[in-house]
């Protein structure tokens, strides 16, 4: 197998804020002194595109204050234009398995580089992508895995999109995002990549966490993840808040009482599952 790397050589007091191009994927890391643990970051935007900072650069930050490796991934998205001209009727652009393929070959970058128990972390659409790392971790998009374990330790989606063919929770525009303007017109698909259906009894460990009044994402999109989790016995922990809305990302500025807690408890679900030996 030949994986060509293309890294971009920086001076290291940059480092922090580089993107570095990696394997064909394009990653910015935050990595403290001996790291506990890994997390691959993935932002939420409706597969459109990425809200960076909020969903991104701040929680890569936080993790890594907290002794945690964070890498904020930038996957292949549709694009803003594609938003509003659909010139994916006429040609293919970014769309599944795109996405999935990026994360994946982020995971594989990982394992390569660290002996350390990794994380995929995800919002909104991003919670979406994470969660479709942990249950379709079987299937190689790249075709070149080697061997390598794509299965990740632990899955964060936070204020996830979770169903494609709930028509009474299904968020549209990701969906759309995903499976392009005719693709998203055959059931099958949006059955195939609705992660309710698709939850699996050896999956890994899930933090869960959204807010009853999301105005964008309907909050039942967590509860039938929730259901289908405790259906399979996977362990998981499912955090409703009330109020909180949605995209509050780790920026304080857009959290509030409530929602501001929500780090601190995945802090302790990771000490008591995952960092056990600490």
């Amino acid at each position: 197998m030949v994986i060509v790397i293309l890294l971009l050589l920086v001076p290291a007091a940059a480092q922090d804020r580089a993107i570095w191009q990696e394997w064909g994927i394009k990653l910015e890391p935050f990595v403290p002194e001996n790291p506990r643990a890994g997390v691959i970051v993935c932002p939420g935007g409706s597969y459109h595109w990425l809200d960076y900072e909020t969903e991104g650069v701040k929680v890569a930050e936080w993790l890594a204050s907290e002794g945690i490796a964070a890498f904020v991934l930038k996957y292949r998205v549709a694009g803003k234009f594609e938003f509003a001209a659909k010139y994916r009727t006429i040609v293919r652009g970014h769309r599944h398995p795109d996405m999935i393929s990026d994360l994946q070959r982020a995971i594989q970058w990982f394992r390569c580089q660290y002996d350390l128990p990794l994380g995929v972390m995800g919002f909104s659409a991003g919670g979406h992508l994470v969660m479709s790392a942990g249950e379709f971790y079987d299937t190689d998009f790249n075709g070149d895995a080697g061997g390598v374990v794509l299965r990740p330790d632990f899955v964060v989606p936070v204020y996830p999109v979770v169903t494609l063919s709930d028509q009474r929770y299904v968020h549209k525009r990701s969906r759309l995002g995903l499976l392009g303007e005719w693709t998203v017109l055959r059931q099958e698909m949006r059955d195939s990549l609705s992660l309710e259906k698709h939850v699996r009894a050896d999956g890994p460990p899930v933090f869960l966490l959204n807010c009853v009044d999301d105005p964008i994402v309907d909050y039942h999109n967590s509860v039938l993840l929730d259901s289908a989790l405790t259906a399979a016995g996977v362990p998981h922990r499912y955090v409703q808040m009330q109020t909180g809305g949605h995209g509050f990302g780790a920026d304080p500025a857009k959290q509030n009482q409530e929602t501001s807690a929500w780090q601190g408890l995945f802090l302790q679900w990771l000490r008591d599952n995952i960092l056990t030996d600490e």
